[in-house]
This record gives C-alpha cells, structure tokens and sequence, in this order.
C-alpha cells in the first residue's frame, strides 16, 4: 500500500508539471551514445511517448554518427573531421544520407509508433523540412557537402503537432539549389528549437549536466541563469566541451525558446524526471 501511495503522491507533484507545459512544445535533440544504448533509447522514446499522451509536443532532432561511422567503414571511407565537424565529400555525403535521413530516421519513427505511439519521419526521403546552405568556417577551411539550416518549414510540423504526430527530424538539410548537406545535429535541434518558438530545448547528452568540478557528477548544477553561466565560463568552472554547449544554449535562449536543458540520456527516464520532477536531474539554463 505505501508503494502505491508513493506512486500516486508521484503523479500529484508531476500534475503542477503537466498543467503548466500542456499544449506547449519540447525539442528534443537526440544523438551520439544514447542512439546506440537500446535499453536508454527504449526508455526516451517512451519518455516522448508520454510527453505527447498528457499534451506536450515533443519534437525529436536526431543525428547518427556512430551508425554513420561504422557505415563509412563498410564502404571503406576513411572519417575526417576539421576543428571536431565531419568533413563531407561526395562519398561521406551518400552514406550520410543513406544512413542518418534514411536508415536511422525511418528506425526511430517506426521505434515510436512499435512502443504505441504515432510518429512521422520527416527527411530529404519524405518531406523536408530543414533547407539551408553551405557552411564557411572563420578559417577558411573547406568542410565540403557541410551546411548550416537557414529555414525550417514550421507548417508541416505545426501540422504533424496538431494531430498529436510526433515528427522525427534528421540533422540534414537541402539547399536551394537541391544540393543537400550535413548538417550539426545540436545546431540543427536549435533551429528548430527557434523556430518554434519552444518552451523548451533538451539536449541529451552523455554527462548529467553543467558541473562545478568537470569530473565529478555529484557537483551538478540543476538551475543556471544566463548571468551565472557565463560567469561560470569566465572562471573556468565550464570548460573544454562544455563551453560550446553552454554558449549554444544562451544563443537559444536569445532567439525565443523558454529554458534549455541539458540531461544525460543515459539516466532511465532522465527526459520525465527533468520536465515532471521539481528538482530534475540535469541543468536547467533560463534567461
């Protein structure tokens, strides 16, 4: 009886939660090792799933660059990456098309919809809604079929979220020109983000969040404002890999989207717990 009591006092506190975010809309970016941990897939695709049952509208940006890196091996393509972005020639990009538009997309959609969902894949394979063009770094340097989104068509998602779809994006973009390109899938996930104007932006990661010391998870920060993360950075309490993240999140931030959080995925049930629980289990980064 006490485990059912505690279950129920469970669902009174995340009702303040599901009132207050219903009808509002979450993207989720989702990549690197929680896309190759079946069981922590399983349990965020379920996340979304009841995301969307009590209202919200979830989005989900993926990338796939394991299942592209191991693609690219069976075709005997040697990976090179410039300043950590991939470098994508003719044969990169065939193969990035093929496995993160197509492949992974259409796995993730069909994932969805298996678990009891409804999901639709939306990619240069089905109807695109990421269009860009081609990314130039500061340096100079040549990153090829490499592209930055520019324009996401918010009709057809709005549309998909209107009849409790959850679309599924792949962090690949089409010029105008029809030349398609590569695109960041955390840079891809902000502009999507932006172009929702989302209440919230979740990156999943493979850490639990913003740190005071960098290598101990038990020094997490739950909430930061703007003003006190980039203190942060001016210290030197968020650096190496961190600090892209955070500045990414702050930019987010600036062009209309509610909160960013970064949650590690791994967690089971890290997305419920960071959106339905009062203290959540990642970093909260606000205005």
């Amino acid at each position: 009886m006490q485990e059912a009591i505690a279950k129920a006092d469970t669902l009174i506190e995340a009702m303040g939660w599901i009132r207050r975010f219903r009808g509002k809309t979450t993207v989720i970016k989702l990549g690197g090792s929680v896309l190759d941990d079946e069981n922590a897939l399983m349990h965020i695709l379920l996340d979304v799933i009841f995301m969307e049952t009590v209202g919200m509208k979830p989005v989900v940006v993926h990338g796939g660059g394991k299942a592209i890196n191991r693609a690219l091996a069976e075709s005997n393509v040697e990976p090179k990456f410039i300043h950590g972005r991939r470098y994508t020639d003719d044969a990169t990009l065939e193969v990035v098309r093929r496995v993160l538009a197509g492949e992974v997309n259409q796995f993730l959609t069909d994932e969805i919809e298996r678990l009891g969902g409804r999901a639709m894949n939306l990619s240069v394979h089905s109807t695109n809604v990421l269009f860009g063009e081609q990314l130039h770094l500061d340096s100079g340097e040549d990153l090829g079929h490499v592209g930055q989104v520019t324009e996401v068509d918010r009709s057809v998602i709005e549309g998909l979220l209107y009849t409790d779809q959850v679309p599924v994006i792949p962090s690949f973009c089409e010029g105008k020109d029809g030349r398609c390109y590569n695109v960041n899938a955390d840079t891809a996930a902000m502009a999507v983000a932006q172009a929702l104007g989302a209440e919230k932006l979740v990156f999943l990661s493979d850490v639990n969040g913003v740190r005071m010391d960098k290598d101990d998870p038990d020094t997490i920060i739950h909430s930061l404002s703007e003003t006190e993360a980039r203190a942060l950075i001016d210290s030197g309490h968020i650096a190496s890999g961190m600090i892209p993240k955070v500045e990414a999140c702050l930019e987010t931030l600036g062009r209309g989207v509610g909160k960013v959080h970064i949650v590690d995925g791994r967690l089971r049930h890290s997305l419920l717990l960071e959106i339905y629980t009062s203290e959540g289990v990642g970093t909260e980064i606000y205005k």
